[in-house]
């Protein structure tokens, strides 16, 4: 944010100020750049505001007309504002910062494939930001790697994982789970859950344990995110008794885990997840985050520990006015994920960074997702600058209407094989097995018995390699390039524009960060002044992004 243009007038005043000894007078734009410091606003007879540290406030209503009467006693003024100390840390739950160690409710969403890379999450940890890792799509072998170097590289500092539903290749999600709880990772975000898993729950179960104040936590916390009230009710609750009992009896709990899982929900934070880049239902945040505090405090009723339970918003923040109407919603924190997918660290590459600094708030549509393609689920994708939507919604409709790849017409095979393929299909199916072969034998066996399923596997081939020819920046598939992505890239592009970070090489994913926070602290101070009935004329309020620099801001710094 930066200056004011105009002047700004006010509707009623609040009281009286009068000067003390020790008068601290500066203006509007200063005091607004001053997060850490409260001001009065106060008005002279011509109207003008200034704004002062000390003084003397005397509390009375006044009309606009006799607002500035007390001039007559000589140095007395109008108090027409006042203006909170409002440090980055103050945007959300001061609970969440001391639960996760960070230094304000910033969280970065994990983004597959290691586009949430671990440079990424080590520069937001390092300035105490929550930041996760993009597991999801990553072999165990490449996960367990990049867990090493986080361990090693952010000892004390808030970060965490990705465990991604992945109802086609169980075992993938098995190995993970346990492989979070060994490494010992401080936080997961679970993410794109339709239902409560055995991986999931085991995961939870085996990380409980009773704090010396004989409170029972867990050493592993779990961040779900979800977009529909049944899945978050089913993450707020208890684990299933019936689960509970099943890892008892195989002895994958103890006894007293499996007591304390009877009182404890699934998770300690839950992220309402709106209009998103990636898996999304495209749910309007306005009704999904207060819908989710509602449903916790409707189950803290009969599960007290739900009620510790803290409420996220996701999808669709790309701007400091975004953040800022997800916490008047009541929001604990704020999950920011398609715009850190533009930043350097990013694991993506610099040709789908142009791309993704050259996009619209509309410039997404929704396309066939590669892990649940059969069962139909969609995600959020880049429109401009590639045709992966409309030829990922082909390969459904050939799936739909056809039982195996001899029924579909040799017109529609062939352009399969020239445009998406760019090689005979039985190629693919034998490129195709020998990956599930090493990754997912089951799948194979299946397709065997299923030519249905061997069709998806088929087509599954050209979903998930879009993806990495994205991340590579494989430009002779630039076409087929897949990017998950949401409106709020587009929205972030906007508010950039014209600024130091409108260039994509310029995009540092702390100064991005810090841009936000910055904003958003100045955007929540706009909105309070506004009403308390000071008047900002239009185009007055310059809400460019303000280059911070982290030494200047004291709520910024690095939890010790």
């Amino acid at each position: 944010m930066g200056h004011q243009r105009g002047k700004v007038g006010f509707q009623t005043s609040l009281g009286n100020w009068y000067p003390t000894d020790e008068v601290t007078y500066t203006s509007l734009d200063q005091a607004m750049e001053d997060l850490d410091q409260a001001y009065a606003l106060i008005a002279d007879r011509s109207g003008s505001i200034s704004a002062v540290r000390g003084g003397r406030v005397e509390l009375e209503t006044h009309t606009t007309s006799d607002a500035t009467s007390g001039a007559d006693s000589g140095s007395v003024r109008a108090l027409v504002g006042w203006l909170s100390p409002t440090p980055h840390s103050s945007l959300g739950s001061p609970g969440f910062q001391q639960d996760h160690g960070t230094s304000c409710n910033y969280v970065a969403g994990s983004m597959a494939n290691g586009i949430a890379s671990v440079e990424l999450v080590g520069e937001l940890a390092r300035i105490g930001i929550l930041s996760f890792y993009g597991a999801a799509g990553q072999t165990p072998a490449t996960i367990l790697s990049s867990l090493h170097q986080l361990k090693k590289q952010l000892p004390g500092r808030p970060w965490g994982c990705n465990l991604i539903h992945s109802p086609s290749e169980p075992s993938v999600e098995q190995e993970t789970s346990r492989m979070l709880v060994k490494e010992q990772v401080p936080c997961v975000e679970a993410s794109a859950f339709l239902d409560i898993t055995e991986p999931l729950v085991r995961m939870r179960l085996q990380t409980l344990q009773r704090a010396p104040s004989g409170e029972i936590t867990s050493s592993l916390r779990v961040m779900a995110k979800a977009s529909r009230l049944e899945v978050a009710r089913k993450f707020l609750s208890p684990a299933p008794a019936a689960m509970i009992s099943s890892l008892l009896e195989s002895g994958e709990i103890t006894a007293d885990q499996a007591q304390w899982a009877r009182s404890m929900p699934l998770c300690d934070d839950i992220t309402a997840e709106a209009d998103s880049g990636g898996h999304t239902d495209n749910r309007p945040m306005a009704t999904l985050v207060p819908a989710f505090s509602r449903l916790r405090d409707e189950i803290a009723l009969q599960v007290p520990a739900t009620g510790r339970v803290r409420i996220g918003a996701a999808g669709g923040l790309g701007t400091p006015d975004a953040i800022c109407a997800a916490l008047a919603l009541g929001a604990d924190y704020f999950v920011i994920g398609s715009v850190h997918q533009a930043c350097v660290e990013s694991g993506s590459s610099d040709v789908v960074r142009s791309m993704l600094a050259a996009a619209g708030p509309a410039d997404v549509i929704m396309a066939p997702a590669s892990d649940m393609f059969e069962m139909g689920v969609h995600l959020q994708v880049l429109r401009s600058g590639t045709l992966f939507g409309p030829r990922a919604k082909k390969l459904l409709e050939l799936y739909r209407n056809y039982n195996s790849l001899d029924q579909i017409p040799a017109a529609e095979c062939s352009r399969l094989e020239k445009d998406l393929f760019r090689m005979p299909i039985d190629q693919v199916w034998q490129q195709t097995r020998s990956f599930f072969l090493q990754r997912e034998p089951a799948q194979v066996e299946r397709a065997n018995q299923d030519p249905h399923h061997q069709m998806a596997l088929v087509f599954r081939w050209y979903l998930g390699l879009s993806s990495e020819w994205a991340n590579c920046g494989d430009l002779d598939r630039k076409l087929d390039y897949q990017i998950w992505c949401g409106p709020a890239m587009g929205a972030f592009n906007e508010w950039t524009r014209g600024s130091w970070l409108e260039a994509p090489d310029t995009r540092r994913v702390a100064d991005v960060a810090r841009a936000l926070l910055q904003g958003a602290a100045n955007s929540a101070r706009h909105a309070h002044l506004l009403r308390q009935g000071l008047v900002f004329p239009a185009g007055s309020i310059d809400r460019s992004p303000v280059r911070v620099s982290e030494s200047r801001i004291s709520s910024m710094r690095t939890p010790s």
